[in-house]
């Protein structure tokens, strides 16, 4: 894939691997914009799985000294992957001095819902009220305006727990609200490395923002350097299918088309 923007580094606490074997693989596989957005620090909340706000600097000069080494081979670009919590994010977060910001929704009510250390939860709970709870929140995610892309869209996917109901219209106000605030939807490809096996969003799914006009970008969310630019050619393909010919990339949190 020409871009790639989701990327993870050791300091979130479940990925490995090196800055530079990320960006080497990324190099070797043909990418000309690849993007480190690892997770952000937030207020008082699952720490395990995120860096501090102490680290901030150093993830920053870490990625930041990347792209000056790697500057003549490939253009790296600095960002975050925030969580949308309510009463946990921080305004040193949403005001960083960054090219993006990629805000994703992980937990329904505080339950971590694509961690499989919690997917006994689903067993107590009504999917297709799960899978609506998790689309209000993509819909107040867009409607905050604090971000510029919108990170693996129908995550809530994940497990293969399907809803009975039509997922067009549970997603629906989601996506319209996606439209309005003019973002991004990024095709993450780590879906084919989960149960659900397909990526993120669902082709019906693209096909729906394709007929809003939302425009898109391509993310491996790589969590090892191995996982740089996998299935690129079927995220391609699947972006192309349904009419996209063209992927955004972010530089000071200003937006750019590219031709793919």
């Amino acid at each position: 894939m020409i871009v790639d923007l989701h990327n993870h580094t050791p300091l979130c606490n479940h990925a490995q691997g090196e800055i530079f074997e990320y960006v080497e693989q990324a190099i070797k596989s043909g990418t000309k914009y690849f993007g480190f957005s690892d997770h952000a620090p937030i207020i008082d909340f699952d720490p395990k799985y995120r860096m501090k706000f102490t680290q901030m600097q150093e993830y920053e000069k870490a990625v930041l000294d990347a792209k000056e080494k790697y500057k003549d081979k490939i253009e790296i670009l600095l960002a975050y992957e925030v969580d949308y919590l309510k009463g946990h994010m921080d305004e040193r977060v949403l005001n960083a001095d960054v090219d993006y910001l990629i805000g994703s929704v992980h937990f329904i009510d505080e339950w971590g819902f694509d961690n499989p250390e919690f997917i006994g939860n689903y067993e107590h709970e009504d999917i297709d009220v799960i899978w609506q709870k998790y689309f209000n929140a993509i819909e107040e995610l867009a409607n905050s305006g604090h971000f510029d892309i919108v990170g693996h869209l129908d995550l809530i996917k994940v497990f293969k727990f399907m809803p009975k109901k039509d997922i067009s219209l549970i997603a629906k106000n989601a996506l319209l609200a996606i439209k309005k605030a003019d973002m991004v939807l990024e095709l993450n490809v780590a879906g084919y490395r989960k149960p659900v096996a397909e990526a993120y969003p669902s082709v019906s799914l693209l096909k729906q923002a394709f007929e809003l006009g939302i425009p898109i970008t391509f993310s491996s969310d790589a969590h090892e350097p191995e996982q740089v630019s996998l299935f690129s050619d079927e995220i391609t393909k699947i972006a192309k299918d349904a009419g996209y010919t063209e992927c955004a990339i972010f530089r000071k949190r200003k937006r750019e088309m590219l031709s793919f």
